[in-house]
């Protein structure tokens, strides 16, 4: 599978539907062929401290920001018949999950892979498997971490080195 878009999310708060940012990059036959980056008002719209520690972002950011579904229709063309990938999938599946749920729209089903899981599988040696640590071991400069683009930059590099190794662990 070397067609696949690579997804992360930054939430406002403990809801899985506030999302506040999302990144995308999505790769065919082995490519990148777009990217995507757009800020997103967030349901509900308040900002923990402690999300706003890790990614920076607060209410003024986000304040004229469009709303998920505006932001979702120009962005779900681009994934139609191509699987997910996300470094810790359950969190950034449970917030596209979480925020279709919210707004009462459809949720199209999209599988998910989780290049965490798949470094833990090819990378056992190392110290842990978090995303900065599994990048700067491919060889992968992620300096911009926890911006929702340059995380899902990082997890297309994981998921196309571990796809080019021939690892028994590649997404099937």
């Amino acid at each position: 599978m070397f067609s696949f878009a690579a997804i992360d999310f930054e939430t406002a708060n403990r809801y899985p539907s506030s999302v506040c940012s999302v990144g995308i990059v999505v790769v065919r036959e082995g490519e990148v062929a777009e990217k995507f980056y757009e800020l997103i008002r967030p349901a509900p719209d308040y900002y923990s401290r402690w999300a706003t520690g890790i990614h920076g972002l607060n209410r003024y950011d986000t304040a004229d920001a469009a709303l998920f579904p505006e932001v979702w229709r120009k962005i779900a063309p681009s994934l139609a018949g191509l699987s997910l990938v996300a470094h810790n999938s359950p969190f950034d599946e449970g917030c596209l999950r979480g925020v279709h749920a919210h707004y009462g729209m459809v949720y199209p089903g999209y599988t998910f892979h989780c290049t965490c899981r798949m470094a833990r599988k090819a990378f056992p040696y190392l110290p842990n498997h978090r995303l900065g640590t599994v990048s700067a071991h491919i060889g992968y400069d992620l300096s911009n971490h926890h911006h929702a683009l340059a995380d899902a930059e990082a997890c297309a590099e994981i998921a196309l080195y571990i796809l080019r190794s021939q690892n028994p662990y590649c997404i099937k």
